[in-house]
């Protein structure tokens, strides 16, 4: 009997997206004779039943294109807000898996795409899993597709700041995406000459970070190029986040939960236009001029990279053929150059972070790239 294939793309856009429906939808159709069909805008499209046919003529010329073809959003299948209300759409996603005769759903997406795929393997649902994400952040995989794009623009744009700094003697401060992990801002500040790298894994001072911007002034470099992480944080707000994560996990009473979460509000409001807030400090430490330039979504824009196409190719073939070999609930992860799975419920709620002792972190320190957290001389 021929399978039944799902499809849907959640969570923020990535490049290679459209690589990996096109590797599954080839693979599937062309090797085992299945048929697929897509759901629109991620979760909610399955919760509401709006459905892509993914033949042949769909997939042909795709593998190029940035973005999804499917669309995608942040909606979660027992959190869904419908008419301005929160709903719990489990069932009826349950009930358009069974109304179609699937045999499995997959979902491309990143770490809340994984928790909520394992939400609908406990629900009964056979489940399979990409990993998606320019954060490069999904626990138990080597690399996720959207990150080698991402990177690679990244680090153009700090190619392209390096001639005003150098012409105007400013300090340019350049922000980076990723909340929790650093990685993007990490490779890219290193592959892109950055004078100083801040991440989310390690709270910086920033009198270090001027130092360092001091230091080269004095040895007559008169800019830096300072790349920040979305997600960076100060020592003094670190500590107090950490203060409130725990407060969070010991609330026991409506009243301590709701104290809990007020404090955790208030520091993510502080921490609102982190970049912009760091460079005036560094005006004021150093002397020099400071402007900001924030690289937002253009992070996740354009065509994917080569790696990037093959990577989302590879494991979208190979999610095919664990799908015609019954595998299911498991994510397919890239080790090596092997795409391997892996249990849902050892991925969702866990983040690959840098690790302090990572090759990358060594060498930033060894080329003289100041990280905010020691003095370098």
């Amino acid at each position: 009997m021929t399978k039944q294939i799902g499809v849907l793309t959640a969570g923020g856009d990535s490049p290679g997206l459209n690589a990996a429906i096109r590797g599954v939808g080839k693979t599937a159709d062309g090797c085992y004779g299945m048929r697929v069909i897509g759901f629109r805008d991620g979760f909610r499209g399955l919760a509401e039943n709006r459905t892509q046919p993914l033949g042949s003529d769909v997939l042909s010329g795709i593998l190029t294109l940035g973005g999804t073809i499917l669309g995608t959003s942040r909606d979660k299948p027992h959190k869904m807000i419908i008419g301005g209300k929160t709903h719990d759409m489990t069932d009826a996603i349950i009930e358009n898996y069974q109304a179609h005769h699937l045999d499995v759903l997959v979902c491309l997406g990143g770490g809340g795409t994984q928790k909520n795929a394992l939400h609908l393997k406990q629900q009964g649902l056979n489940i399979i899993t990409l990993p998606k994400t320019i954060d490069n952040d999904v626990a138990h995989t080597d690399v996720t597709f959207g990150f080698d794009t991402a990177l690679g623009i990244a680090t153009e744009s700090i190619d392209r700041l390096h001639s005003t700094a150098h012409s105007h003697h400013r300090i340019i401060v350049v922000e980076i995406m990723g909340h929790r992990a650093g990685w993007l801002a990490l490779g890219a500040g290193i592959a892109g000459g950055a004078d100083v790298i801040l991440l989310p894994e390690l709270p910086y001072d920033v009198n270090i970070v001027a130092e360092a911007i001091c230091n080269r002034v004095r040895r007559g470099k008169k800019f830096s190029i300072v790349a920040v992480a979305e997600g960076a944080l100060p020592k003094e707000l670190a500590a107090q986040r950490a203060a409130a994560q725990r407060l969070q996990e010991h609330a026991t009473t409506k009243k301590t939960k709701k104290q809990a979460q007020s404090e955790w509000d208030q520091l993510e409001q502080q921490h609102r236009n982190h970049a912009l807030q760091l460079a005036i400090h560094l005006e004021k430490l150093t002397g020099l001029e400071a402007r900001v330039t924030i690289l937002g979504y253009l992070q996740r824009g354009g065509t994917p990279s080569a790696a990037d196409r093959l990577l989302a190719t590879r494991l979208g073939s190979a999610c095919a053929r664990l799908i015609h070999q019954g595998v299911y609930g498991v994510m397919v992860a890239a080790h090596g150059d092997q795409a391997e799975p892996v249990l849902l419920e050892e991925v969702a709620g866990h983040r690959r972070r840098v690790p302090l002792d990572h090759p990358w972190i060594e060498t930033a320190r060894q080329v003289g790239t100041s990280l905010g957290d020691e003095r370098i001389g």
